[in-house]
């Protein structure tokens, strides 16, 4: 199996070139994300934990599921292509907002992203990818944002990073059902 390369982009997302992502997540290379907010219609998130062998934050929860495009992948694809891998899910995403972060890791490793965060609202149950997660669970925006506060260690650092980003009604977003 080949190295999975990502895009390196600069600070306004216009790619630079292409690296094997694990080499760019050791150099701290800035590089487009995608992450998803999967929501049901009680606007309760749907989170995922980590496979506990995942080369980092195993064993944490995060957002519903990310990625990275590949090179000549366009955003919206990577993020549909990523939600089918790690939560088994299809469905139609709404791109919400971008936004960059650079954030360490426990291990060593640096998430330098340029993230594109994608929503979609769906009542459907995941069939995880043990590879990619190992649990999962709906929580509302206001329970989160209370174990976040009081035990943030259970949450990866991206995750922690772009929820706040999250407003507590998704009424100011028109996604579909």
């Amino acid at each position: 199996m080949s190295a999975i390369e990502v895009i390196l982009v600069d600070h306004l997302d216009r790619p630079t070139g292409k690296m094997e992502k694990l080499e760019v997540h050791e150099k701290g290379l800035l590089h487009r994300a995608v992450t998803v907010y999967v929501f049901n219609s009680r606007h309760e998130l749907l989170l995922q934990r980590r496979a506990s062998d995942k080369y980092h934050c195993g064993g944490l929860w995060s957002n519903t599921c990310c990625g990275h495009p590949y090179p000549q992948e366009s955003t919206q694809h990577a993020a549909e292509r990523r939600l089918w891998e790690e939560m088994g899910l299809d469905l139609s995403l709404t791109p919400v907002f971008e936004l960059s972060y650079n954030l360490p890791l426990s291990n060593g490793l640096t998430e330098h992203e340029y993230g594109h965060v994608f929503f979609a609202i769906s009542d459907a149950q995941p069939i995880l990818n043990p590879e990619e997660a190992d649990a999962w669970c709906y929580r509302s925006v206001g329970e989160l944002r209370e174990e976040m506060t009081c035990d943030p260690e259970r949450f990866t650092p991206w995750f922690l990073h772009t929820f706040p980003r999250i407003p507590a009604s998704l009424d100011a977003f028109s996604l579909p059902a």
